[in-house]
């Protein structure tokens, strides 16, 4: 199933898209909730429920909505750093050394933003930067996950753009700061259940900035798969329905450019996932 949380005449819910219908989830179950994370904690149940559900007097054409991020709701927004072979080197290049062990930082949640929402290119700096990826969407309580079980705690699969401020990224060692501005969170543009998608470690994934293709790879290019991701974090702290985890980007974002080549405003940066989507958003200035 392709979910959604939509916004449409001031109301906010979730719905399931089939084509270009979106079936309003909210208003044929309305006992379900209506933000993802709670939604997911509900189980398997609910979403056979909503797996059930048909076209009827409420279904909305899809250009007719807002779509917002999937998942407004999550408590957690975890990245990995470095995680794509030639993106490593990209930087290693530019005197960051490759880690020797995953490397993780958060993204605050309260950057989330769209999937076709603007990104804001801040008043504080100029190096704006784009980074295509796959997220993950956690889909229960979990703790002490082993690689062998861990796709059995995955609910989904989202587009994401870690938009980057990257001199602010280095004011902190955890680079939080400078992944964390509002609107720098764009994911979408719905959650693909994992169900549809056999093996998430062979989909292309890539990015354009204004129609030039920037990054062109597949996610078999990770270092440390996603099952292995989800076992060193979740040895750590416990994984809660609606968490998101960015998995790494691949070769070519703009600070691997000589010269860099970082976001200006008016750029169009589209963001594509075989199996997914893909999410686009236009750099505006800070107001």
């Amino acid at each position: 199933m392709k979910l959604v949380t939509f916004q449409h005449q001031g109301r906010i819910a979730l719905g399931k898209v089939i084509g270009e219908l979106l079936v309003d989830i909210n208003a044929q179950l309305p006992d379900l909730p209506d933000s993802m994370a709670r939604l997911l904690a509900q189980g398997e149940p609910a979403l056979q429920r909503i797996a059930a559900l048909g076209v009827d007097s409420a279904t909305l054409q899809l250009p007719q909505v807002q779509l917002l991020a999937p998942v407004t709701d999550a408590q957690k927004y975890l990245a990995i750093g470095m995680n794509y072979r030639a993106h490593a080197e990209e930087v290693a290049r530019n005197g960051v050394p490759i880690p020797k062990s995953q490397l993780w930082f958060n993204k605050q949640v309260s950057c989330l933003n769209g999937p076709y929402a603007d990104i804001h290119l801040p008043k504080v700096s100029d190096k704006l930067d784009y980074e295509a990826e796959l997220a993950v969407v956690i889909g229960r309580r979990c703790r002490h996950v082993t690689v062998q079980q861990a796709p059995s705690v995955v609910a989904g699969y989202m587009v994401a753009n870690d938009v980057s401020v990257r001199d602010w990224q280095m004011r902190s060692p955890t680079f939080t700061l400078g992944k964390s501005f509002d609107t720098h969170g764009p994911l979408g543009p719905w959650l693909v259940t994992a169900d549809e998608v056999p093996d998430p470690h062979a989909l292309g994934i890539r990015a354009w900035v204004n129609d030039e293709l920037r990054q062109d790879s597949n996610t078999g290019d990770m270092i440390y798969n996603i099952w292995e991701q989800i076992a060193y974090l979740s040895t750590v702290m416990t994984l809660m329905p609606g968490d998101i985890l960015a998995t790494g980007t691949p070769a070519g974002v703009g600070v691997g450019f000589d010269p860099k080549r970082f976001l200006k405003v008016g750029d169009r940066v589209r963001i594509e996932v075989d199996g997914i989507g893909h999410i686009e958003n236009t750099v505006v200035a800070e107001s």
